[in-house]
C-alpha cells in the first residue's frame, strides 16, 4: 500500500528554528498515525507502552527523513523501526534485583555418570558409521569438525544444496536408529 504524503508540504513552513524542519513529516504522522499506533498495540501489552514505542519510532524516521528515498514505502519503514525498536527493548529489558536476609543455596546438579556418557559416545558412532560413506562424510565435517554448510560443500566439491539435503536424511536416519532410541 502505498502512503499518503502531503503534497503542499514540499517547502520548509515558516516557522521557529528546530521546529516543524520537515512539515511532510507532520502531515505523514497527522494521516497515518493512528494506523501505526494500532500496529504498535499489536507489538505491545500495554496501550501506554504502545504509544511510547511508537513515539519513538516516529523518532528515529523524523532523524532519516532525507535518507529516505521512497517516501511512498514509509509505512513499511516505520513498521520495521517499530519492530527493530521493541526488539531492542525486550532484549534489554531490567533484571530487578532484591535484597534479602539469606542468599538462596544452590541445588548442585547431579553429575553426568561418565560410563553413561561414553555408552551414548559409542552408541552415536556406531550410528555414524553405518550411514553411507557420502552423508558420514558430511556428518562428521558438519558437526564434529563444526564447519558451516559451504565449508562442508567446498570440502566435499559439491553444492551447498546437495550438502543440506545429504545431512537432513543422514539426520532422519539417525533418528530411526533402533540403537539410539533409549537415548530419547
Amino acid at each position: 500500500m502505498t502512503t499518503p504524503v502531503c503534497k503542499g508540504a514540499s517547502k520548509v513552513a515558516a516557522a521557529p528554528a528546530g521546529h516543524r524542519r520537515y512539515p511532510s513529516f507532520s502531515c505523514y504522522v497527522r494521516a497515518r498515525g493512528p494506523v501505526l499506533l494500532r500496529t504498535a498495540r499489536s507489538l505491545t501489552a500495554n496501550p501506554s507502552d504502545a504509544e511510547d514505542l511508537l513515539q519513538t519510532a516516529l523518532t528515529k524516521t523524523y532523524v532519516a527523513w532525507e535518507r529516505i528515498e521512497d517516501h511512498r514505502a514509509l509505512d513499511g519503514y516505520v513498521r520495521r523501526t517499530l519492530v527493530n525498536t521493541r526488539t531492542s527493548q525486550w532484549r534489554k529489558r531490567r533484571i530487578d534485583e532484591f535484597a534479602c536476609e539469606e542468599l538462596p543455596e544452590k541445588e548442585a546438579a547431579p553429575a553426568p555418570d561418565p560410563a553413561e556418557h561414553q555408552v551414548l559416545h559409542d552408541a552415536m558412532w556406531r550410528a555414524v558409521l553405518r550411514l553411507p560413506d557420502r552423508q558420514r562424510a558430511m556428518v562428521v565435517l558438519r558437526y564434529y569438525e563444526d564447519l558451516s554448510e559451504a565449508q562442508t560443500a567446498e570440502v566435499l566439491g559439491v553444492s551447498v544444496g546437495t550438502v543440506k539435503s545429504a545431512v537432513s536424511r543422514a539426520l532422519g536416519k539417525l533418528r530411526e536408529d533402533p540403537e539410539l532410541t533409549p537415548v530419547r
